[in-house]
């Protein structure tokens, strides 16, 4: 089962965040193929998702670029800023209390996967 759009859009800066934290620097074609592989293809990240937020994270100053030159391709490597990991531990533990909130609330016990 793919999760829908509509749960992943609400956690991407926080999947976005973690995954960078986890890695130091990703480009955007190497993010949506490791999430997928994390995820056993239950998520799967677009374009039309991915790089809108990488901008907006980087607008609010959590995440830095570098480019790199391959041969005549250009590569844009995102990485966290200083204040980019103090906002991923932010945004983890309110997405784990917001879990353990939604299993009280929906009265459920979260199985693995």
């Amino acid at each position: 089962m793919i999760f829908s759009s509509e749960l992943i859009k609400g956690t991407l800066k926080t999947i976005l965040l973690k995954l960078l934290a986890d890695n130091q620097k990703m480009y955007g074609y190497e993010i949506t193929q490791r999430v997928k592989e994390l995820t056993a293809g239950r998520i799967q990240l677009t374009e039309g998702a991915l790089y809108p937020t990488l901008h907006a994270l980087e607008e609010e100053g959590l995440v830095t670029t570098e480019v790199e030159y391959m041969g005549k391709r250009v590569r844009k490597y995102y990485r966290l800023s200083d204040t980019g990991m103090t906002r991923k531990d932010e945004k983890v533990n309110e997405f784990a209390d917001f879990v353990a909130t939604m299993k009280i609330l929906l009265d459920i016990e979260v199985k693995p996967a």
